[in-house]
């Protein structure tokens, strides 16, 4: 009888969870009908013409009012010759229809999702630094209408755009680049459709944006009505912040020119007969540093001012061409100096015969005529002048040391070539003055601030 009784309870309970399982179903069946019944009452024909713009705050014929939102998805290029950048983002306007108020059913009908832009009056808004741009219709597109009980309308679509960005070359690659992006209304005046922008968090940006070359500092909201023949008509900018990554720059430009300058003061170092290996290396560096500059500009866009980089390579440039400059001065010089001592030389060899020739003549006379010498050397004589200097220069008071003198003085005239002497002055001045530049580079274009656009 107990088994009985509990095999008839289970089966009622069974029963009942069926009953209440299709109930609910029926309930949701019949909620999704009156989500189409109220589309139909406030989308039907004849009912709404989205031809007709919303109307202002609170019924009066003021203009529509739409809020603003972006998210910055992502950012993926940011082209200097070209002077652009692409973004993908999610873009998001709201405003208010009243024609569209509908009854929540006691708060369980939360909002009205719509995929169909042309159903409801829709913004005439535009990118006008927009160079290009797509929408994503992957798996579907990406867009969506939610309308509110209250007649608030919210377009959010996902997009991809390529923006105009005219950049200020100046410090390049030390420099700062402000890029914008502008939405405008194209045929509605202020007077019947301003952009504004979400009041608490108009732009947001992805945790995790990473840039190749750039970091994003930071970004502004601002407002840039413009006025034209037709009318005055809303605008809404965001400026982003760039700041260029000076690390890669460092790595692949400015090391590399500092080495290839360095290298060619190895030629100053080389002896003056090493013809064939400083004229190697001296060429050898000038083509390097002008196939560095000419891969730098390829990179840039063709501008009227000088850039800090133009500065750098010249200065580079510069030095290496002087390098090659200095064994052409040096070689010039150890010519001319040879040339001095084959003069010197023929000149030695005639005064040593004719003093032969001399000499000669006189032992012929002193074998003829026995005169005594005088015993008392005249003053004009030439070994009593040299005695007199000498005791001239013991007299003479020390003079004071001269640290360039004493430095020269290691490369006497009668020891040291001239051309010797360039080379050594050449391994001091070269570092010195390219020392010199890059505190004066460094100290101008690090502490340099952005010119005002």
């Amino acid at each position: 009888m107990k088994m009985e009784t509990s095999h008839i309870f289970w089966s009622i309970f069974y029963f009942a969870c069926l009953c209440s399982a299709s109930l609910a179903n029926n309930a949701k069946i019949n909620f999704r009908e009156k989500e189409k019944k109220v589309l139909d009452q406030i989308l039907g024909a004849g009912k709404y013409d989205a031809r007709i713009r919303p109307s202002g705050i609170n019924g009066t014929d003021g203009p529509a009012i739409v809020r603003i939102n972006l998210f910055v998805r992502s950012i993926m290029t940011i082209s200097d010759i070209k002077m652009e950048y692409s973004v993908q983002l999610t873009f998001r306007e709201q405003w208010i229809d009243e024609r569209l108020k509908f009854d929540d059913i006691q708060g369980r009908l939360k909002y009205l999702t719509l995929t169909e832009a042309n159903r409801v009056w829709m913004p005439d808004l535009f990118f006008s630094n927009e160079k290009e741009g797509h929408f994503h219709n992957i798996i579907m597109p990406n867009v969506y209408i939610r309308i509110f009980p209250n007649g608030s309308v919210l377009y959010s679509i996902r997009i991809s755009l390529t923006l105009a960005c005219p950049m200020n070359l100046k410090l390049y690659p030390l420099d700062r680049q402000i890029c914008s992006l502008r939405m405008a209304s194209y045929g509605w005046t202020t007077n019947d459709l301003v952009f504004l922008w979400k009041e608490g968090d108009p732009v947001q940006v992805v945790k995790n944006l990473h840039l190749p070359r750039f970091t994003l500092e930071k970004f502004l909201t601002d407002y840039c009505n413009s006025k034209t023949n037709t009318g005055e008509y809303s605008c809404l900018k965001v400026d982003l912040l760039f700041k260029r990554e000076f690390s890669y720059y460092l790595i692949q430009i400015y090391i590399p020119c500092c080495m290839l300058v360095i290298v060619s003061w190895v030629s100053f170092w080389l002896d003056q007969g090493a013809v064939p290996a400083r004229v190697s290396l001296g060429v050898t560096t000038l083509l390097t540093m002008a196939t560095q500059t000419s891969g730098i500009n390829a990179s840039l866009p063709p501008v009227s001012y000088t850039k800090a980089i133009d500065v750098w390579t010249g200065v580079c440039l510069t030095f290496v061409f002087g390098a090659l400059l200095e064994f052409a001065l040096v070689n010039y010089a150890s010519r001319s100096d040879m040339h001095r001592e084959n003069m010197k030389k023929k000149r030695r060899d005639l005064e040593q015969a004719s003093l032969d020739a001399a000499s000669d003549l006189l032992d012929t006379d002193s074998n003829a005529t026995f005169a005594m010498k005088p015993l008392v050397r005249h003053p004009g004589d030439p070994l009593a002048l040299e005695k007199l200097r000498q005791c001239e220069v013991h007299m003479q008071p020390p003079k004071r040391p001269n640290c360039c003198k004493t430095w020269l003085s290691k490369f006497p005239t009668r020891q040291c070539s001239r051309s010797k002497r360039i080379d050594v002055i050449s391994r001091i001045t070269f570092p010195l003055v390219f020392a010199l530049f890059n505190l004066v580079y460094w100290s101008t274009y690090l502490f340099r601030e952005e010119d005002d656009e």
